[in-house]
Formats: structure tokens, C-alpha cells, sequence
């Protein structure tokens, strides 16, 4: 099958798209009447839908050709076209409840007029002033701050340390240090100096391992050769660990042959052991410090379907299960809830990603949100039930939007404490 044909469903969000900037368009314009620069306003909102159409047809590109690797250009139209689409659509918001009272209105007065067989005309009023200023101001909001977000916020790397105390992690193993990168989506990036700033940033934690918890690429393994030289350098005591996540299979790319999708995953494997990162497919290793041990494990994806269910919990932990402390690493937190609280292996602390926050939402002290929340109720940050404790990763890279608005790319440093130091 040609990787080059064309979702059917494009034309109608073409359809849907051009009749949003239709709508768009001719309320600003009736709005404008009045105004001493109409003319330079209708002109800029058409450049911004030039810029915005630019940007779906390269959307459309990522998900038809799929390319290997992202430009800046390509990438700032793409984060355009949402900036501006979410743009339009608060303005259609206000629009559309101010278009169904103006209606209302006419149809009251209408009957009124029917009742009383008044002669007199009914208008429809025309459209507030106020109402377009708060509609205009309320839609700059997000658009400034997603545009913000695709030239900064996107390699905005934060690190976020947590302290974590395990009555059963062994004395020798106090204050061993874990960095969790996630969801790196390597053929998203479009600057190498910012990734090689932020492999500085994780051995500027001095890590005893750095686990790495799936999706390394998009949908195709050769996004990543031309930053395998970076994450080569990663310097961790011990050694890195990886999982595969759900884009790693690819799944998401139409193959000529299953020997060539075969051919791919094999060379992302090899791509993982280029890079030093210790691929763990359904498998444990042991970590010693003297006579004391820790397991780290690693599973397959495993999520909800349509996502690949391919984590085996039970090959995982064999060889492994008289060790007193285990991490787990399995990409989808829903693996967590449904598979690992209530396996018979106890697993004291999983790490997992693919939420990304959905590069989206609000994060200040004591309150965050966004919403993917709605899809995953553990979604970023540290969750326990049952004694047992998830860490979800807000991912390293960004796929779809080029960018990330409140929820800003995370490398996570884990220092495990035992009481018994």
C-alpha cells in the first residue's frame, strides 16, 4: 500500500475548516463596518488564514507521508494553524451565542408583531461592539500563549526532583539516583542544540541509571539516526534502560510489506543498543551495591485498544521475584490501574509516560490540570494506591502540535531513600 494516500476524511475537515474562517470572516467583517482600519484588519486575518492553511497542509503531510525529520519552518506553520484554529474557535463561541439571541429576539418580536398586526418593520439588531472585544481578547489568549509555546515552550526542559522513601529498598541502595526521560518522538524535533542541551541537563544530575519509557520515535526508526550521537552520551553510573511505547511498533505508518514493518522494528532495536540504551522486551535485570539488590523491569506496551496490549507482567518478573525492591517501567499508565496493583508480584514504584499532558494545560503550586485528564486518571506526577506508587512522565519531546502550553517537557530525577541508611 502507498504511504502517500489520502485520509477520506481530509476533504470534510477541509470542508469544515473553510466554513469556520466563512462564519470567522464575515462576523469580523460586519463588526468592522465602523472602524478606520477595516480594510488592514480583513487583510491581516487573510495572511492568518494563509499561514493557517500552510500549516494544515503540512499537518496533513505528517500523517500521509510521514517524514523522517521536522524543520523550523515546518513546525512553526503547524503550530500555527492550531494557534489559530483554537483562535476561531472561541470567536465562534461568542458568535454563535450572540448570533442565537439576535435570532431569538427577531423571532419574539416577529410574533409580537403578528399579534399586534403592527405595520412596523423588524430588524435583526446588529452585533455589539462589546461582544466582538471580549470574543477578540478572550481567543488572543490562548493563540499568544500556543505560539509561545511552539517557539519556546516546546525544549523548555524542567527538571523535577522527587524524594522517595521505600521501607523495603535495601540500605545500600539510599539515595541511588533514577532520571525517567519519556516519549522523546524524535522525528518532532527540529533544533539539535536544544536536545544536546538537554543531555547536558540530565548528566548535569550525575544519574546512577536513566530509564527510558517508549516511544523514541513517530512512526518510522530512522528519526532517530540523526540524534543517536546525542543521547550516546548520556553518562549514567550504571547503564540506561528502555521499554517500548506504542508509536515504536509502527503501527501508525502504512508498510509495503509486513517484512519491511518487520525490517523497521529491528532497526530500532538496533538504533537502542547504537545508543547504550538496554532494551528490556518482558524482562528484569538485577543492580547490585554490595550484597543488596534492586530489579529494574521493563515491559512492552500495554494499553487500552486501540493501543497494543503486548506487556507480559509474568515474563517480566522471572528470575526476579525473591528481589525486595523492583521499578517498573511500562509506557501507558492504564497498564498500572488494570494489570500491575493487582499483580501477585509486588511492584514498588512504575514509571510510565505517553500522556504528555497532552502538551497542554495549567500547572501552578497546588493545582494542575488539562484535558487528557478526562482520557487518563493518572495523567503527570506521582499517584499511589495500594502501597504501591506511579510516576507519569509529561515526555521529553511533543508530537500533532509542535509545542507545549503550561505543561512543559520533563526530565524527572527519582532519589530512592531507605530508612534502614
Amino acid at each position: 500500500m502507498s504511504t502517500r494516500n489520502i485520509d477520506p476524511n481530509i476533504p470534510l475537515l477541509t470542508t469544515v475548516l473553510l466554513a469556520i474562517d466563512a462564519y470567522v470572516f464575515y462576523a469580523l467583517s460586519h463588526g468592522m463596518k465602523n472602524l478606520p482600519r477595516k480594510n488592514l484588519l480583513g487583510l491581516i486575518y487573510i495572511i492568518g488564514m494563509a499561514f493557517g492553511y500552510v500549516g494544515f497542509y503540512f499537518l496533513v503531510q505528517n500523517f500521509t507521508i510521514h517524514p523522517l525529520e521536522s524543520t523550523y519552518f515546518r513546525n512553526f506553520f503547524i503550530g500555527f494553524f492550531f494557534a489559530f484554529l483554537v483562535f476561531k474557535v472561541v470567536l465562534v463561541s461568542f458568535f454563535l451565542l450572540e448570533d442565537t439571541i439576535r435570532t431569538s429576539i427577531l423571532f419574539i418580536r416577529q410574533s409580537l408583531k403578528a399579534f399586534r398586526k403592527s405595520p412596523q418593520k423588524v430588524k435583526l439588531y446588529s452585533r455589539r461592539k462589546f461582544v466582538r472585544q471580549i470574543g477578540l481578547t478572550a481567543a488572543a489568549i490562548p493563540f499568544t500563549s500556543m505560539i509561545y509555546g511552539v517557539a519556546k515552550g516546546k525544549y523548555n526542559f524542567k527538571v523535577r526532583n522527587l524524594n522517595m522513601t521505600f521501607n523495603n529498598l535495601p540500605k545500600s541502595f539510599n539515595g541511588f539516583k533514577i532520571v525517567q526521560i519519556s516519549d522523546i518522538h524524535s522525528g518532532s524535533f527540529d533544533d539539535i542544540y536544544a536536545i544536546r542541551e538537554a543531555i547536558d541537563l540530565i548528566n548535569d544530575q550525575n544519574p546512577d541509571v536513566v530509564l527510558f519509557t517508549g516511544d523514541l520515535v513517530n512512526y518510522d526508526a530512522r528519526e532517530i539516526k540523526p540524534f543517536v550521537e546525542e543521547f550516546k552520551r548520556l553518562k549514567p553510573k550504571v547503564g540506561t534502560y528502555s521499554v517500548l511505547g506504542n508509536h515504536d511498533y509502527g503501527d501508525y505508518k502504512s508498510w509495503n510489506t509486513e517484512q519491511e514493518k518487520s525490517d523497521n522494528n529491528e532497526l530500532l532495536k538496533e538504533f537502542h543498543k547504537e545508543m547504550n540504551f538496554n532494551l528490556l522486551n518482558n524482562e528484569a535485570v538485577i543492580l547490585y551495591q554490595g550484597n543488596d539488590k534492586i530489579s529494574i523491569v521493563g515491559v512492552e506496551n500495554w494499553g487500552k485498544p486501540p493501543f497494543p496490549q503486548n506487556g507480559d507482567l509474568d515474563m517480566a518478573v522471572l528470575g526476579v521475584e525473591d528481589v525486595p525492591f523492583k521499578v517498573l517501567m511500562s509506557h501507558d499508565p492504564t497498564h498500572w490501574n488494570k494489570k500491575v496493583i493487582d499483580h501477585p508480584t509486588h511492584f514498588d514504584l512504575t514509571l510510565s509516560g505517553h500522556t504528555h499532558g497532552m502538551q497542554f494545560g495549567v500547572e501552578i503550586p497546588g493545582f494542575k490540570w488539562s484535558p487528557v485528564k478526562y482520557l487518563y486518571p493518572e495523567w503527570a506526577g506521582l499517584y499511589e494506591k495500594k502501597n504501591q506508587f506511579l510516576y507519569v512522565n509529561r515526555g521529553f519531546g511533543y508530537i500533532g502540535f509542535p509545542g507545549r502550553v503550561g505543561i512543559l517537557p520533563e526530565i524527572t530525577l527519582i532519589n530512592l531513600q531507605s530508612p534502614l541508611a
